[in-house]
C-alpha cells in the first residue's frame, strides 16, 4: 500500500461581475483508493455544492464566487492499493467482450482523433502480438517520439498536433497514447492526479495528465510521458480526454495564479504502507483481478 499526503492551493482574482466554478481537485474514492482524511477550506462565505459523478465517481466542487480573491484549499490523506500483474499475462479484451460501460473509451473524442489516426497505428502496431506489451510499446513509442517542452501547447492542442509538432506536456503524451490504443481498438481513457517524483528541473509540482488502459481484469497505468512514478500517483478524475476532467472550469472574468502542490509520501513498513518505487510489473489502482495477480 501506498499512503500520500496531498495539499493543494488554488488562488484567482475574480472580476466585479463575480464567476462561476466547477472543481475537480478532490482525490477520487475507489474500492482501492481510500481517502482517510480531508479537509477543504474556500477562502469566501458562499455556498458549495459537492457532487460525485455515479458513472465515473469523479468529484466535483461547484460554487459561485463573489468579486475579489478567491483561494481553495484542499488537503488529503489517501491510501491506495495497487493490484499487481505480470504483463506477459495480460491479454486484449475483444471489442464483443467489453463491459458496456467500457465502450464509450473506443470513441474518437475532442482531444484522441483516433480515426484520423488508424493507418499509423496498424502500421506501427498492427502486427504485434496483442497484449500488454503491445500497449507499453505504444507508450514508448510516444515517450520516445515526443519531447517534454514546458508552455509550447495550450488547451487546443490534440493528439494529431502533437504528432506533428512532436513536442507536448503530460497530457499531450497521454491523448496521443489514448488515440493510437483506441485506433486499434484498445479502451484507453485520460487520468488526473499529480506528478510525485517528476523532476525538480521541470519546475514546481503539478496537476499531471496519465493514461488508463483496459485489458483483461481491468484498467492499467500508464505515464507516456515517463516524468513521475506511476506508483505514486493519486487519481482525481478519469474522462474521454482533458475536455472532461479539467482541475477548475470557469465562467466569468478570472486571473488566476499557478497552482501550489505538495505531495508526500509516507513509509510505515512494519503495517505494510511503502515508498512509491519504480515497478516492472503491470500496476492498476482499478480492480484488475488475475489469477496470478496481488494486492499490495
Amino acid at each position: 500500500m501506498i499512503r500520500i499526503e496531498l495539499s493543494i492551493e488554488l488562488n484567482y482574482q475574480v472580476d466585479a461581475m463575480g464567476a462561476d466554478f466547477i472543481f475537480n481537485v478532490h482525490a477520487a474514492r475507489t474500492p482501492w483508493q481510500t481517502v482517510s482524511h480531508e479537509n477543504l477550506q474556500v477562502s469566501q462565505p458562499v455556498p458549495l455544492g459537492h457532487y460525485t459523478d455515479p458513472s465515473s465517481g469523479n468529484r466535483y466542487l461547484r460554487l459561485r464566487a463573489d468579486p475579489g480573491n478567491l483561494t481553495v484549499s484542499y488537503q488529503a490523506t489517501v491510501d491506495v492499493a495497487h493490484v499487481f500483474a505480470e504483463p506477459d499475462q495480460i491479454a486484449e479484451v475483444p471489442v464483443q467482450h467489453l463491459p458496456p460501460e467500457v465502450m464509450v473509451y473506443l470513441y474518437p473524442s475532442r482531444y484522441c482523433q483516433s480515426d484520423r489516426l488508424i493507418k499509423l497505428a496498424i502500421k506501427e502496431f498492427g502486427q504485434m502480438p496483442q497484449g500488454y506489451a503491445r500497449v507499453q510499446a505504444i507508450r514508448d513509442w510516444v515517450s520516445n517520439r515526443v519531447t517534454f517542452t514546458s508552455n509550447t501547447t495550450n488547451s487546443n492542442t490534440s493528439a494529431v498536433d502533437t504528432l506533428i509538432e512532436e513536442v507536448g506536456v503530460c497530457r499531450d503524451f497521454a491523448h496521443l497514447m489514448i488515440a493510437l490504443c483506441r485506433a486499434l481498438s484498445i479502451p484507453a481513457r485520460f487520468a488526473t492526479g499529480t506528478d510525485y517524483g517528476a523532476p525538480a528541473v521541470l519546475g514546481p509540482p503539478d496537476f499531471h495528465a496519465y493514461v488508463e488502459v483496459y485489458l483483461q481484469g481491468g484498467w492499467y497505468i500508464f505515464d507516456p510521458s515517463g516524468t513521475v512514478v506511476p506508483m505514486g500517483l493519486i487519481r482525481f478524475s478519469t474522462g474521454r480526454d482533458a475536455a472532461d476532467v479539467a482541475f477548475a472550469t470557469i465562467f466569468g472574468g478570472v486571473m488566476s495564479q499557478a497552482p501550489w502542490i505538495q505531495t508526500m509520501a509516507l513509509e510505515d513498513a512494519s503495517n505494510g504502507i511503502l515508498l512509491p518505487h519504480p515497478c516492472s510489473q503491470a500496476l492498476s489502482t482499478d480492480g484488475a483481478v488475475l489469477p496470478h495477480a496481488a494486492n499490495r
